[in-house]
């Protein structure tokens, strides 16, 4: 009994900051995808190259990387609360200067002074990002995994579907002009900057050993290592097409023409959608598959689902179909409409899924270190699909045979995500489709495991 009360106890102490963070995530969020779809829009809008794009974004995702290393040690030695109002500090910053953006300056100019404040905003991203993901970690006993599940999905999916309506904002905030677009960003920055300076103790998500290092970072279980390299591969696979080359193509003479407002509003939707998908994964489509909570081969079966829409659509936009009929812009819409959605659907589950295993993998007492070097993997597949495909888009013959080639090579990198995720030692539970047990021992009925810890 003295137990049970001093685990509510201790539940109540961390529901109040977690929601300060979930505010200061989600204004923050709205001001990540903001920027994001305003930095490319301008620079398409004055020549610059999906290559040229690409660069401005590689300091941006290499930073973030960098900094889910360090975050997690600041984390754990300093507490959430100083990792957060860093990072809403330095988001100001990286906003703020982008109003020296001269449209006089070299493209070389342009690309230098663009990829440093872009670098800023990464680094901010993942600074208070580990706030977001660990807090659900500290507010959830160990043996309440399905809790657990829920909580990771609605959190994650909460903040990607305000990041949609940041991609929305900045492509519309583009039209009326571009220095209100980011002043309209520093406002929802200053929002969610008293949250976390008055609202969080210093205490909040600190190990109770001082003695954190670097080193620290890189000693993680066996299952956090491949799981992290798996979502490495699984993000790279997304931003191989999404982040550059769709936008591109849309806007293009040689793909679909669409004005800025219509490629806004499909980002935007995607990543809306992307994000309540997400939220809504576990109650959804798990529990009905009787997968919930996931282990292993769950994360794999959805990951080979998700290989089919790449594949796909790489055949469609590769094929005579589609390059011989120029003017049937209809059907070409349609099917890259639904394409693109699908894809949204799979990768939300896939998405949610692995946000789960990762809290449900880490070390309560580490939960910042490990959070920080699972998202410092996130961040390298993001830069290494961003790079690829700038080059795939730019040189790989024309813009159709570009964009094409970036959804194959989108498909390799599923493919290997879910290689990846076979070696996770989570085999505890089997495999359900329902009523069904697929893979596993019959006498291993019981669905809901307790955590791994490693």
């Amino acid at each position: 009994m003295d137990d049970g009360r001093a685990a509510r106890e201790a539940k109540k102490t961390f529901l109040g900051p977690f929601a300060v963070i979930s505010i200061s995530y989600v204004l923050f969020t709205m001001t990540d995808g903001a920027v994001r779809m305003l930095v490319l829009m301008h620079a398409y809008a004055r020549g610059f190259e999906a290559m040229e794009v690409a660069t401005m974004f590689t300091l941006y995702e290499l930073c973030g990387a960098a900094t889910n290393l360090c975050a997690g040690v600041a984390g754990a030695r300093f507490g959430v609360r100083q990792t957060l109002c860093a990072g809403l500090g330095l988001q100001v910053v990286g906003l703020g200067m982008l109003f020296a953006w001269d449209d006089g300056w070299s493209k070389r100019e342009a690309i230098a002074f663009v990829t440093v404040a872009q670098a800023i905003c990464g680094v901010a991203k993942d600074l208070t990002k580990l706030g977001g993901k660990t807090v659900t970690k500290l507010v959830t006993p160990e043996d309440k995994q399905k809790s657990l599940f829920k909580l990771v999905s609605a959190i994650t999916g909460l903040k990607n579907s305000f990041k949609g309506v940041g991609y929305f904002i900045g492509a519309a905030m583009l039209g009326v002009s571009y220095e209100a677009a980011l002043w309209m960003q520093i406002a929802l920055v200053a929002a969610a900057l008293p949250f976390a300076v008055f609202g969080l103790d210093n205490s909040l998500g600190r190990v109770a050993k001082a003695n954190i290092t670097m080193s620290t970072v890189f000693k993680q279980s066996y299952n956090m290592n491949i799981l992290s390299l798996s979502r490495m591969f699984l993000f790279g696979s997304r931003d191989l097409w999404f982040e550059v080359p769709l936008p591109f193509f849309l806007r293009s003479a040689e793909g679909m023409g669409w004005p800025r407002s219509a490629v806004g509003a499909l980002l935007a939707g995607y990543i809306i959608v992307y994000g309540q998908l997400q939220a809504w994964t576990p109650q959804l489509f798990l529990k009905p598959l009787n997968q919930n909570p996931p282990n292993k081969h769950v994360a794999v079966i959805w990951n080979v689902a998700l290989v089919s829409v790449p594949l796909f659509l790489g055949g469609f936009i590769q094929s005579s179909a589609f390059q011989n009929h120029s003017g049937a812009t209809t059907t070409k819409t349609v099917v890259i409409f639904v394409g693109v959605f699908v894809f949204a659907y799979l990768f939300a589950v896939n998405s949610a899924i692995h946000s789960y295993l990762v809290v449900k993998y880490a070390d309560g007492n580490k939960v910042a270190i490990n959070v920080g070097f699972y998202y410092m993997a996130n961040a390298f597949g993001r830069l290494i699909g961003t790079i690829i495909s700038g080059a795939l888009y730019s040189y790989v013959g024309s813009t159709v045979e570009g964009f094409a080639a970036c959804f194959w090579a989108s498909s390799a990198f599923v493919l290997i995500s879910a290689a990846l995720e076979l070696y996770i030692d989570d085999d505890a539970g089997g495999l359900w489709c329902g009523s069904i047990k697929c893979i596993g021992d019959d006498d291993l009925a019981e669905n809901d495991v307790e955590s791994t810890q490693p």
